[in-house]
């Protein structure tokens, strides 16, 4: 059946060009380009456009420190950011940059645009900003420091205490002193232009309640249309509430473009860094302004990736600037979350703010993007990434379920059968129909940016096709019947060639060596449904290998501040994932306490035991107790319980088996899907408020978020006794 072609502009977020890319920005660009080579494996006409934001106070201050041109300082970045996005196949049809002669004539563009068409969007007024007199410059927020207004931790930027989290305005702020000199800032007072957003308030609220965003974002956004007010009879009610203007100038000095006929006065580089996905788009189509304006107007879909710290300007203000100027809104924003690493916020002083070229210099970039594809849904919830869990994720399902599948057959039809493709045997028909069936659901949950459920989708097939070359023992069975072998062989082969479709836009590099492996030409999405046709494959070559621990332990310390060492053995990480993975910083947390020696990581007191030891048990009374692995098929919260979470568990041969475990405050469903835990299988089972629970799950710490679930090491499959 054809499909109709749908033509897309896809953009990501414009990295600042004035710093290294890392691990937590790699999340959004991967997702899009995962999204984006779905599309076009299925034939869509994408266009795929980014570039870096090079404009701003920070860039025209750091390029000085350095003593060179701001022109240079972001070129440097400019090829940095290119080089990087490339290692991890990050494939953008253009990268450009903002600080260029199109997008300049893009902002002036509709930035006259709004004056013409609606006049009374920008209004003018004074602004009072603390200016650093030894500079002569007025001081974004964060380059002012002083004492916070409310807790009294000295040493706080101009918007916000990190200590005890106040906001307020850098007036507030007690002995105030600029960044940049030293000196005490003075009030001074300028003249700026605000962009009103108030007149956009009906179209931005029909604008979320077309699709425009996902619902939790909508209401999310909601909460800026509404304030509540409290009546004297204590009766609580919402009301409307303005929605605030947006100051879009800049006092010189400033880099960035002038604004014409305002003398001494700059586009703040927020108004035309988001202009660049439009100056990006014309680059790539060799247009003229007006022209890139015109083709972006008659574009069918527009989508933005973001993530959600940046969600109110994309959502509020970009969408009202684009109408105003009498061009299209976006079709839909995909949010997503931040990213933590074991748990924790990134940190330079426990080696976990990782740069993307340090990562891609120590690990294969396959194995973020796979990792990252079976964390990412449709909503914008953080992403964690355990080593712990990217260890066993990478090893148990990449290498050990869909590599395995080629891995397996290829050399030994090379070896044994001159490499000869026959027709799949006939008991792997049925095998081979589920394969192929499961082109629809797939195709939805990447569609709808769901790539968890996708990759668990691909590894139940994996498990089966894994489990049939198993059965069918191929290279026992070679030996009394050569075509009966080479047909399970062909089987196992087309099986993977189907999977390997279906994972084409997480792995593109494994795809293309499985393409290489099996001697046939690129593969799109349509191919799901021909057979391979006999012929001969070309010599297997490795399609990817397992973790090396040492070489995470490498990683680690190359990204800890100052060259400090932390304790991390690669004897510690090639252990099982059975340790906590918020306590991955601290891997001597237990040997007896003792003061840290300097630049070692302090221990964890979580992981202190401080529970009595049982009365002893008898080796029969231990037998009793039957411990089976089991794999999470899913996992939801319970509204009405603040503990507990509702577990399928599929325990192999034993079936199914529903487990309420007090984890919420630990774990949230994502982590816990598709990973393998061990439960007590003959439990008696327990009648409880929210249903009958039948098993516990293993697990150690006290409680409550400290709650850390025991898996068993790669290969345990469910079902198995743990002895």
């Amino acid at each position: 059946m054809s499909r109709r072609t749908r033509q897309i502009i896809v953009t990501s977020a414009l990295p600042y060009a004035n710093g290294s890319i890392h691990i937590g920005h790699l999340l959004e660009y991967i997702q899009t380009d995962i999204w984006v080579r779905f599309q076009k494996l299925c034939g869509h006409d994408v266009t795929y456009v980014c570039g870096d934001d090079a404009h701003g106070t920070p860039i025209m201050l750091k390029a000085r420190e350095a003593g060179i041109t701001p022109e240079a300082h972001i070129a440097k970045y400019l090829a940095e950011h290119q080089a990087d996005f490339a290692r991890f196949g990050v494939n953008f049809d253009n990268f450009f940059t903002t600080h260029s002669d199109l997008n300049r004539d893009l902002s002036y563009l509709i930035y006259n645009q709004i004056k013409e068409k609606h006049p009374d969007y920008l209004v003018r007024r004074p602004v009072e900003q603390l200016y650093d007199p030894k500079e002569n410059m007025f001081l974004p927020d964060r380059f002012i420091t002083g004492t916070c207004p409310n807790c009294k931790t000295p040493d706080q930027y101009g918007d916000s205490c990190e200590a005890c989290g106040k906001t307020f305005d850098p007036t507030d702020l007690i002995d105030p002193r600029s960044v940049i000199s030293g000196a005490t800032p003075v009030l001074k007072e300028s003249e700026h232009i605000f962009f009103r957003l108030e007149p956009s308030r009906a179209a931005l609220q029909q604008l979320f309640n077309s699709g425009f965003v996902d619902a939790a974002v909508r209401n999310k956004l909601w909460e800026w249309f509404e304030k509540e007010k409290v009546a004297e009879d204590g009766t609580r009610t919402k009301v409307a509430q303005e929605l605030r203007d947006w100051d879009i100038t800049r006092d010189p000095p400033f880099f960035g473009f002038p604004i014409p006929g305002e003398p001494g006065k700059f586009l703040y580089n927020w108004f035309d860094a988001p202009i660049g996905y439009l100056a990006s788009l014309g680059k790539y189509l060799g247009f003229d302004a007006a022209q890139t304006a015109q083709y972006w107007n008659d574009a069918l879909e527009v989508h933005h990736f973001i993530g959600k710290d940046i969600q109110y300007f994309h959502a509020m203000f970009w969408p009202a600037i684009l109408a105003a100027a009498g061009l299209r809104v976006p079709t839909r924003l995909a949010i997503h979350g931040f990213l933590t690493v074991n748990g924790r916020k990134m940190s330079k002083r426990d080696g976990t703010f990782i740069k993307a070229s340090t990562f891609a210099r120590h690990m294969d970039p396959q194995w973020l993007r796979y990792y990252f594809a079976t964390k990412l849904g449709p909503q914008p919830d953080d992403v964690d990434l355990s080593f712990e869990d990217f260890r066993a994720r990478v090893d148990g399902e990449l290498v050990g379920k869909l590599a395995n599948l080629i891995s397996r057959a290829a050399p030994i039809l090379t070896r044994l059968l001159e490499g000869k493709l026959g027709v799949p045997a006939m008991d792997a028909v049925g095998l081979l129909e589920e394969c192929r069936a499961a082109a629809g659901p797939i195709e939805d949950a990447y569609e709808g940016r769901n790539f968890a459920a996708v990759t668990r989708q691909i590894c139940a097939l994996a498990d089966k096709a894994n489990k049939y070359v198993e059965d069918q023992a191929p290279w026992a069975l070679v030996k009394k019947d050569a075509e009966e072998a080479r047909g399970v062989l062909t089987a196992a082969l087309e099986a993977g060639r189907i999977l390997t479709i279906y994972l084409k836009p997480i792995l593109p590099e494994f795809a293309a060596r499985v393409e290489r492996c099996l001697a046939i030409g690129p593969l799109e999405w349509k191919h799901v449904q021909d057979s391979m046709p006999p012929h001969t494959i070309a010599p297997f070559e490795r399609l990817v290998d397992r973790i090396d621990p040492k070489k995470v332990a490498a990683m680690i310390e190359e990204s800890t501040e100052g060259g400090k060492k932390l304790e991390t053995s690669s004897q510690q990480l090639e252990a099982s994932s059975q340790k906590p993975e918020s306590s991955s910083q601290n891997m001597e947390a237990n040997k007896p306490a003792a003061a840290p020696a300097p630049g070692a990581v302090a221990a964890d007191p979580r992981a202190t035991n401080s529970e009595p030891l049982a009365p002893t048990c008898t080796i029969d009374q231990f037998m009793a107790v039957d411990l089976r692995v089991g794999r999470v098929v899913t996992a939801e919260t319970l509204t009405a319980s603040d503990k507990l979470m509702k577990i399928q568990i599929d325990a192999g041969p034993l079936g199914q088996r529903t487990i309420l475990a007090g984890i919420k405050q630990a774990y949230t469903p994502e982590r816990l899907v598709g990973r393998l835990v061990i439960f007590c299988a003959n439990l008696a089972p327990r009648k409880m408020k929210f249903g009958t629970s039948e098993g516990m799950i293993l697990a150690s710490g006290p409680g409550g978020p400290d709650v850390f679930v025991l898996s068993p090491d790669n290969g345990a499959q469910p079902g198995q006794r743990v002895h």
